[in-house]
């Protein structure tokens, strides 16, 4: 059985995007490159040559990762969630218990977690802590640090 990797309609979109861009875009340029490269003559010293084959191997490499993804996505609209227990796509919003630092992230597929702009993986240990969590529990999250104890403030699907 194919594993499913949950995604938003978003970054379903953005995938499907970049797929496209590659195709339609990279692809023909990338042979046309390779034509001109050719064009010049001795393929063994060609450095242009070599250069644009391997662009294109990577190109290629990464339509097969996107096609791949794209199949096994499970989109989620986290607009038409709701409860009170954490899953992918909630925002959470937590209290360092020690330190009284509030912090909020929002769970996301690994395609689309961004730390810097406070999303995270589903499958980072931190979200892993939190998945079925409610409102007022606290978790306890082994981290570089040492282990740390939030309590859950709020879960919201935005």
């Amino acid at each position: 059985m194919v594993e499913k990797n949950p995604i938003t309609p978003e970054g379903a979109q953005k995938l499907r995007e970049e797929l496209h861009r590659r195709k339609t875009v990279d692809r023909p340029q990338i042979s046309q490159m390779i034509a001109e490269a050719r064009a010049h003559g001795d393929l063994s010293e060609n450095a242009e040559y070599h250069a644009a084959r391997e662009r294109g191997g990577f190109n290629e490499g990464r339509i097969k990762e996107l096609e791949d993804k794209l199949a096994r996505a499970e989109i989620i609209d986290p607009t038409k969630l709701e409860g009170d227990k954490v899953a992918f796509g909630a925002t959470v919003k937590l209290l360092n218990t020690a330190t009284d630092e509030e912090v909020t992230y929002r769970i996301l597929g690994a395609d689309e977690a961004d730390i810097n702009a406070g999303s995270i993986s589903i499958t980072a240990p931190i979200a892993k802590s939190l998945l079925g969590k409610e409102v007022g529990d606290e978790v306890k999250i082994r981290t570089p640090a040492g282990e740390r104890v939030y309590e859950i403030l709020e879960v919201e699907f935005k």
